[in-house]
């Protein structure tokens, strides 16, 4: 079993940063792919930024250029560098694990940005 635990929202003004984090705990072996997706009021949710056991990255076009996601193998944890913020950025961001095949969700952390 896989738990995945999600830091780092927060409220923030346009064009500033935030550091989200994912710290993922219990049986690890055989994690490949870690996500990152969000999901704004009244929409649904969407894939925003991948990387993959092999360092692989992708992103949604929206925030291309602006958002890194990385990840700390030593401290089991994946992070989203969100940079130049816009209030279309507002959400619930949320992890998600893949372990083999089955997908484990973190309970989302609140990002908003406003001024």
């Amino acid at each position: 079993q896989v738990q995945a635990v999600e830091s780092g929202g927060g409220l923030v003004q346009p064009g500033g940063s935030l550091r989200l984090s994912c710290a993922i705990s219990g049986s690890i072996f055989g994690i490949n792919a870690m996500r990152w997706y969000r999901q704004a009021p009244g929409k649904q949710r969407e894939l925003v930024a991948v990387i993959t056991s092999a360092g692989i990255t992708s992103y949604v076009d929206s925030v291309k250029g602006r958002f890194t996601i990385s990840r700390d193998n030593a401290k089991n944890t994946v992070y989203l560098q969100m940079n130049s913020l816009k209030p279309e950025d507002t959400a619930v961001y949320y992890c998600k694990v893949t372990q083999w095949t089955v997908d484990y969700w973190g309970q989302g952390t609140q990002v908003t940005v406003s001024s």
